[in-house]
């Protein structure tokens, strides 16, 4: 697992995938363009592999988790809904994280998280499961409106067996350098301090840019890893893998 002691990049590939998808010429390279990653110093390598394959499919899957069986000190982690196609991906490669996220089968893109404690039953199971077979599991969720929501929803994530939660980070990147921004913030604090105190671990993802992410790791307590791919993808166009990489990794603080 990754020894980093600053918050842990993870990057996320699917638009890579997605650019490779438009041809029949296998370029760009999806395992390509996480080597480069690595080598530059991200912690770990995500994807979201939908059910229709319109970015990451099957085989990359595989081919990335035989990848990182080089890199004994980075993470692999599978994103998707456990509902669909990702607890196949589980069950065959057994990834170091699965984060589990609702999405419906043709969703554009995430945009929302679980829901507790409502859909804590259905989850459990698979929760379980995931666990078994050796993987660190986190939850995709919105961050709570209140304190005492915030922690009547973690200790619900907690009692179903989850490792972790990854923060649903849109809200906070559209209000970025707006008067809503501190507002923001301050809920995603508050569902942050939640998770810490029940012994939950801390993710955050979506539209997270090198302009915002430092204020996000430098307000929201004890976050361990950030996942990324569309900001990071399109800055990666132009100023190539190696050096986002370690554009974001110098927005990290001390975790």
């Amino acid at each position: 697992m990754s020894k980093h002691t600053k918050t842990a990049l993870s990057v996320n590939l699917n638009k890579v995938a997605l650019v490779r998808n438009t041809r029949h010429l296998g370029i760009p390279s999806v395992t390509r363009a996480a080597t480069l990653c690595l080598e530059a110093g991200a912690a770990g390598i995500t994807v979201h592999p939908r059910p229709d394959e319109r970015h990451i499919r099957a085989g990359d899957v595989h081919d990335l988790a035989a990848l990182l069986k080089a890199w004994l000190d980075r993470e692999f982690n599978i994103e998707g809904n456990p509902f669909h196609n990702l607890m196949d991906f589980v069950r065959q490669v057994r990834p170091h994280q699965v984060t589990f996220v609702p999405d419906s089968e043709g969703q554009f893109t995430s945009d929302h998280g679980w829901t507790f404690p409502q859909d804590a039953e259905r989850l459990k199971p698979l929760i379980d499961e995931a666990k078994a077979l050796g993987a660190r599991v986190s939850l995709f969720m919105d961050p709570s409106p209140d304190a005492m929501a915030a922690v009547d929803v973690m200790t619900a994530v907690k009692a179903v067996g989850a490792d972790r939660v990854e923060l649903y980070t849109e809200s906070y990147a559209s209000a970025y350098g707006t008067p809503q921004q501190a507002d923001v913030l301050a809920a995603f604090k508050a569902t942050a301090e939640a998770a810490l105190a029940v012994g939950l671990g801390i993710n955050a993802g979506h539209d997270l840019n090198r302009d915002n992410l430092h204020t996000f790791l430098t307000t929201v307590p004890g976050v361990q890893e950030v996942s990324i791919g569309h900001a990071l993808i399109a800055d990666a166009l132009e100023i190539g893998y190696t050096e986002t990489v370690r554009a974001y990794n110098a927005c990290m603080p001390q975790a």
